[in-house]
């Protein structure tokens, strides 16, 4: 668990399964999935549909949740691209429209990206978003990091080519 005044990183607890499912599954279309890769699709699912999948969250290494004031309010994670070479890419997500704008993503992944590297053994972590998610693009600039690579065409939403 990493805290930075009001805000926390930690892992799952089995408390936490209901809000994380009314946060991700509950709707079919919530607002957050219009800046979280959009042009994957999402559906909805009820709550024992969710159970087995929120169960298999909790107490992971690569996923944990983001509290604001003691409330679940997001999920931040890790994936391996390519573990062999040490490649590692994480994401954040905050679900309720209240929580973006006010620097919470850049603190939260300020923590993680100090858990990372005192818990793996990497040398580099990066992120992928894409052109659209500007808050996110944001985010990656006020940590410092750099952009690698802009991949065009590469994603179809909406009848229009983003670019990733």
């Amino acid at each position: 668990m990493y805290t930075d005044n009001e805000l926390t990183i930690r892992p799952i607890k089995e408390q936490d399964l209901t809000k994380l499912w009314e946060l991700i599954y509950k709707e079919d279309q919530p607002e957050w999935k219009k800046w979280d890769a959009p042009y994957f699709p999402h559906h909805s699912m009820s709550y024992e549909e969710f159970l087995p999948k929120g169960k298999s969250w909790i107490d992971r290494h690569d996923f944990w949740v983001i509290e604001v004031n003691c409330e679940v309010k997001g999920i931040i994670s890790y994936y391996w691209e390519h573990e062999p070479s040490k490649w590692l890419e994480m994401g954040i997500v905050f679900h309720e429209a209240g929580t973006w704008g006010k620097g919470l993503g850049t603190r939260a992944m300020k923590l993680w990206i100090h858990h990372l590297f005192q818990t793996l053994p990497i040398v580099r972590v990066g992120f992928t978003t894409w052109s659209g998610n500007e808050r996110m693009i944001r985010v990656g600039e006020k940590l410092g990091m750099q952009l690698e690579a802009r991949i065009r065409k590469v994603r179809l939403y909406n009848g229009v080519y983003l670019i990733s």
